[in-house]
């Protein structure tokens, strides 16, 4: 799959998906550190990339777009703070969330598990 990895997570998230054999990059890596949400989905729809984010914001940005752009991977705040558990779950869980990402769709990781929200989000 295809990442594009918020600077609100460690560049150490691009680099071990990378090496799990994923095209993975950080945004810092494509002149993107200070860049608005809006700016980040404009370049991950263009690149077909799923963005991975601790920024809960994109699932609102997606929910008001109303049609599927792109597909978002959410840590909530308390949810494993080290990259390598971010990285992990992720790993972890990917086969049985790549379907919905690439249909379009939210994965919120949490402490107690993840939850999955296609889009569009129904009104």
């Amino acid at each position: 799959m295809r990442f594009l990895v918020d600077q609100c997570l460690s560049t150490e998230v691009a680099r071990g998906l990378s090496a799990a054999g994923h095209d993975a990059v950080h945004v810092a890596d494509c002149g993107l550190s200070r860049a608005d949400d809006e700016v980040i989905l404009e370049r991950a729809e263009s690149e077909q990339r799923v963005v991975v984010s601790g920024d809960t914001d994109f699932g609102a940005l997606l929910a008001d777009a109303g049609a599927p752009v792109v597909s978002a991977i959410l840590y909530r705040r308390r949810t494993r703070r080290r990259p390598h558990e971010q990285l992990v779950v992720v790993l972890t869980n990917l086969a049985a969330i790549e379907a919905d990402l690439e249909a379009g769709a939210v994965v919120i990781i949490e402490d107690g598990g993840m939850r999955v929200r296609r889009l569009p989000f129904a009104q």
